[in-house]
């Protein structure tokens, strides 16, 4: 994954109605402030210092200039002092990127022994923000409003997310899904509105006939599968379990084959994400495990059975993330079956072969097992056991009339003992609330069994994404009770209609 060097734009309100020195000093501490910004180590993009706006005429064209920027992942707006917020009408109309409104203030302290009313007049952010954020809201414009003192790390934090988010909504426009085959026959939940969706969030989603996908997989060279297994065997323990050696390294090599395939042509044809669907297959040998993991650890998005919704969600959420220290992995899930042991309960996660191995806690094994759909020989798949912590599990599903984001707070943890006989890639997580909270919320909201899963992002993120897409989010976590959630459900169908 090719991590773009987006820029924040820092833009300051004012006037000139206090005199030139005024306007100096306003010039002086935005400056101060970008620095610091940018010298706290918690944003993962730069922010750039803009002149103080002070007009219609500044404030419309650094909009305009913003937008034609390639550069330009987003906006940070704050006033300084006063600004009148008619002003900022033709420019906030006219500008189509994110915006986050930043209500701090230079100084963190009010000046007991010094403050006059010249210190006043220079230093109202309290008076300046509140007419900007009238204005803003009246317009109907979705935005983030950060508060708090610019200084302090929560706040550095706060928009460091933010700009995760900005970047999302903004490469949200660049993902294209390919779609091996079509989706799972009679399945309602894989399916949606590909025009819609291609309005909202600006994904593209095109079919393409297995064969003409195979086609890449066959013209690879055999010299470049084995340099690949190669890779696999050094990187990856080996777990034969009494199959020949030279039978599983075959197995495992047209996985190689097909990750060197599909790489090929998604990267010739631009697409980023891609679906399979076991039940046509066409001249593939085996159905994608392997190949798909390693993938999706590159960058891709995945869904499974023609999944097209969760695939550019992963995909999505793999952007946002992309260059964090220390990131814990994002990938595709799927439900499976539930423990409801009293003090025990959670989900188990998997899927059939394909989850991505960037969510490991544990060394990751190579292993060859039958697989009963798709009716090819048996798939080599990586499997492992995912780490431990909070993260989030999203779902976009299609109503008929509008989408919707369902995003879980969810804890995942160690299953209380191993499974020797289950040869995939699993989780274990318990959604918040608890279990029956969380399972009963998420089956009302018409939650998916699959999701595009992630220890880094959090819901406020994803919720905020949604919002900048003009789409319904709702949320299950710690706060969630079930009477709540079907009155907010009721609400939004009116709201979101």
């Amino acid at each position: 994954m090719e991590r773009k060097a987006y820029k924040f734009w820092f833009a300051t309100g004012s006037q000139d109605l206090y005199g030139d020195e005024c306007l100096r000093k306003v010039a002086e501490h935005s400056r101060i402030i970008v620095e610091g910004l940018n010298r706290s180590g918690l944003l993962p993009y730069e922010v750039i210092w803009k002149p103080t706006l002070i007009d219609n005429t500044s404030i419309r064209a650094l909009f305009h200039e913003a937008n034609s920027d390639g550069e330009c992942a987003g906006v940070i707006t704050w006033m300084h002092t006063f600004s009148p917020a008619k002003s900022w009408i033709l420019g906030l109309q006219e500008y189509r990127k994110p915006l986050l409104h930043l209500h701090t203030q230079f100084n963190q302290e009010i000046p007991y022994d010094t403050i006059d009313m010249d210190f006043m007049n220079e230093n109202q952010s309290a008076h300046g923000d509140r007419e900007f954020g009238h204005m803003v809201t009246r317009m109907g414009i979705e935005r983030k409003v950060i508060v708090g003192f610019w200084d302090e790390r929560s706040v550095q934090a706060a928009i460091g997310s933010w700009m995760r988010t900005a970047v999302g909504i903004m490469e949200s426009s660049h993902i294209r899904v390919v779609r091996v085959a079509d989706n799972m026959r009679n399945v309602a939940v894989t399916e949606g509105d590909k025009v819609e969706a291609q309005m909202k969030f600006g994904w593209e989603i095109d079919a393409y006939p297995v064969n003409e996908i195979a086609d890449y997989v066959n013209d690879v060279a055999a010299g470049d599968v084995s340099a690949l297994v190669e890779e696999y065997y050094d990187k990856y323990d080996i777990l034969l379990e009494g199959r020949d050696a030279g039978e599983f390294k075959k197995h495992v090599a047209v996985q190689a084959q097909i990750e060197l395939g599909f790489e090929k042509f998604l990267v010739e044809k631009d697409y980023q994400a891609i679906v399979t669907h076991f039940g046509d297959l066409g001249s593939l040998k085996q159905l994608p495990g392997l190949a798909i993991q390693r993938l999706m650890e590159k960058g891709y998005g995945f869904g499974g059975e023609g999944d097209w919704k969760t695939a550019a969600m992963v995909r999505l959420m793999k952007i946002m993330t992309a260059g964090m220290e220390g990131a814990k992995g994002t990938s595709f899930m799927e439900d499976y079956t539930y423990n409801l042991v009293p003090g025990k309960e959670g989900i188990l996660q998997a899927h059939m072969l394909e989850v991505c191995p960037s969510i490991a806690d544990s060394r990751i094994a190579i292993k060859v097992c039958p697989l009963s759909m798709g009716d090819r020989e048996d798939p080599a798949r990586l499997v492992f056991t995912a780490k431990e912590g909070k993260a989030v599990a999203t779902s976009l599903v299609d109503l008929g009339s509008r989408f919707r984001l369902i995003i879980n707070t969810v804890n995942c943890k160690k299953v209380e003992k191993p499974m020797p006989k289950l040869p995939v890639a699993t989780a274990f997580w318990t959604p918040e609330p608890n279990l029956k909270t969380g399972a009963e919320a998420w089956i009302l909201a018409g939650g998916a069994h699959h999701t595009a899963f992630s220890y880094d992002l959090t819901a406020e993120q994803m919720g905020d994404w949604a919002a900048s897409m003009g789409i319904e989010a709702v949320y299950i976590d710690e706060d969630t009770t079930i009477r709540n959630f079907k009155n907010e459900l009721r609400w939004n169908s009116v709201s979101y209609r």
